[in-house]
């Protein structure tokens, strides 16, 4: 595929580029990361080590387990792992905070619009914390096509989406590996509506029907139970250690849209006026890419404490998300959470308490995502400015107060306000009587008076307490494993929802072996997905070969699961007697086609690719770090 199709004068032949990309300055090397392993053999040459950073089996089954294949496949072929298992938020704190890794493997939680191959990759994020370019990817070729998909309107992304799809492949600054299915365990003999919306979102939890047995009150608690205690310890909406679906986030804070994704699996789910009140987009005149929104703001709206949510609120939110200093730090200090989608906002004004002007660089569509950001009270968090003093932060210059406290309580305007925690225990969250959804006929509602949470150690103890009548809900998906646990009853099933989550191997390219796109290629090749599936999925996930799956609206055909790019295959295999048995990974994922059959690496095949990427191979078979 051309990766720019229709434009003669921007054409470049891919390979010349990445050639040149990696002969200069492909990756940004500023930062504090620590040094890949070296270890010395005895003819004095340094075999290549990695560590891969993860979590343990307790927290995510499924990271441990495609880590300890990975770690197989790379001693394989002659390379030196370590596993490195850190406590979950450790975990996000040193890869998405420090950018202290070499590489990891974890999932990814969030909406697949294709907006996010922008947050995940554009340069200037480089730097940033959260899930901002925690790769460290810079290109000023590959920026100008995020700059054309960011800034594009809405016909024309499908065409950008390919484009950036094309040079992903061969840069792989990451490698997407599946797309777990989202089930959850729910009781449908105390509420009906567990199908209306995704059970991810506010909407999933607001406007159930309590059902009472005969001649009884129906509940008046909505009882959940979730794997994960971090919502538990720390309610802060800013921490990227703590918060990965934003489930609780939704429910105390409101935001001016909400998304309703109960389409199909990876769709991002069209944005509904939810804070606001209406909102009306007009194209800038002579600007190409910047519309305007004006939104005017429901009139009932007010913070748990009783202060009235204005919109001086929410533009305060909007730059406070951009620089939690407010310009009052040594430097800027981006919010790790909800950067990528603030930084479709050029400008936004309040006009008056319930009206605000925002400028878009987008188009509308993807625009909207801008406005699911969770709007702060003022009054709160402009005091949370100073810079912070955390352990754990000091490789963070400019990290503030903001997003290191744990924000206990919290005060939102969310249809649900913080009454007690528990850690690690439970969450008590009550129906606020004067929100907004309330009062306006047609909104979602909490029907319930109260939503309590308790924790669980793992999925297969979630499941005996919903199956014993001692919740309602496991709020957090099952894990594969204990899928097969469940026994469905008339009282009892399991529900699905659109997956927004896909696994994937994160590479640092702020460091050796990984500025190498050639070296990043012949590594992501060292994985079956298909395999990794039935063996570590149990089959319940599907291989993808992007980010935005094998979504019909954006990934071309070429791109799907299936397809016949085959980045990195081209002139492969064509020795007498090779390629006979090269497997159905090769013909599946054509961005990344597996080195191998049936998950077993093909070492000889292995080899001969980092040979071809410009490395070698000492006398005992161990990889050596490139001179």
């Amino acid at each position: 595929m051309d990766p720019y199709p229709g434009d003669a004068e921007r054409r470049v032949d891919r390979r010349t580029v990445l050639a040149g990309l990696a002969a200069g300055g492909l990756t940004a090397t500023s930062g504090c990361v620590r040094q890949t392993r070296s270890v010395v053999n005895r003819d004095g040459a340094e075999q290549l080590s990695l560590t891969i950073t993860t979590v343990p089996s307790d927290v995510d089954r499924e990271s441990i387990r495609i880590a300890r294949i990975l770690r197989n496949n790379l001693e394989a072929v002659g390379i030196d792992v370590t596993i490195d298992m850190l406590a979950v938020e450790e975990f996000y704190r040193e890869t998405l905070v420090n950018h202290d890794f070499d590489c990891y493997v974890g999932p990814y939680h969030g909406d697949m619009d294709p907006e996010l191959l922008y947050e995940l990759l554009y340069s200037a994020f480089a730097d940033e914390p959260g899930w901002q370019n925690p790769f460290g990817f810079t290109s000023l070729t590959f920026d100008e096509l995020l700059e054309d998909l960011h800034e594009s309107p809405d016909e024309d992304r499908p065409e950008h989406v390919a484009d950036v799809l094309d040079v992903l492949a061969d840069e792989q600054p990451f490698v997407p590996l599946c797309v777990p299915e989202e089930l959850r365990l729910v009781r449908t003999d105390r509420f009906e509506g567990w199908d209306d919306h995704h059970l991810a979102t506010r909407l999933g939890y607001l406007g159930l029907e309590p059902l009472g047995p005969d001649d009884a009150d129906p509940p008046n608690e909505l009882r959940g139970v979730v794997t994960d205690p971090r919502p538990t310890e720390n309610l802060n909406p800013l921490s990227v250690e703590y918060r990965e679906r934003g489930t609780y986030v939704d429910l105390l804070y409101d935001s001016l849209g909400t998304a309703d994704n109960d389409g199909d699996e990876g769709e991002s789910g069209d944005i509904y006026p939810w804070l606001a009140e209406s909102w009306e987009w007009e194209d800038r005149t002579g600007a190409e890419s910047t519309t305007d929104v004006t939104v005017t703001l429901r009139p009932e709206a007010s913070f748990h404490d009783g202060e009235p949510l204005t919109a001086d609120d929410v533009a305060f939110t909007y730059r406070f998300v951009e620089d939690t200093s407010l310009d009052e730090g040594p430097v800027a200090a981006p919010s790790p959470r909800y950067r990528g989608k603030v930084a479709a906002v050029e400008s936004i004004e309040a006009l008056d308490d319930r009206t605000l002007e925002m400028s878009i660089e987008t188009g509308r569509q993807a625009g909207e995502r801008a406005l699911t950001v969770p709007i702060l009270p003022e009054h709160i968090w402009a005091e949370r400015t100073d810079e912070a003093s955390v352990f754990g932060f000091a490789r963070r210059p400019g990290a503030t107060d903001a997003v290191v406290l744990d924000n206990v309580p919290p005060i939102g305007s969310g249809p649900y306000q913080f009454v007690d925690r528990s850690e690690r225990e439970r969450l008590h969250l009550e129906r606020f009587d004067e929100h907004f959804s309330l009062g306006v006929d047609g909104l979602p509602q909490p029907t319930v008076e109260r939503f309590t949470t308790r924790v669980a150690p793992r999925s297969a103890s979630a499941i005996e307490i919903v199956e014993e009548n001692d919740a309602d809900v496991t709020v957090s998906p099952l894990e594969s494993y204990s899928i097969e646990m469940v026994s469905e009853t008339e009282s009892v099933r399991l529900h699905r929802s659109p997956s927004q989550t896909f696994y994937h191997v994160g590479f640092n390219l702020r460091q050796a072996p990984f500025t190498s796109p050639y070296f990043r290629q012949v590594f992501a090749r060292l994985l079956d997905k298909a395999h990794l599936v039935e063996e570590v999925f149990e089959g319940y996930a599907r291989p993808v070969a992007t980010p935005l799956g094998d979504d019909e609206a954006w990934v071309p055909e070429d791109y799907r699961w299936g397809g016949e790019t085959g980045t990195g295959s081209e002139g492969e295999d064509e020795g007498e007697g090779e390629g006979e048995d090269e497997g159905e990974g090769e013909a599946d994922d054509p961005s990344a086609p597996f080195l191998g059959s049936a998950g077993d690496v093909d070492v000889s095949r292995a080899r001969r690719a980092f040979e071809e990427a410009g490395y070698r191979y000492d006398d005992r078979g161990s990889l050596l770090v490139r001179q």
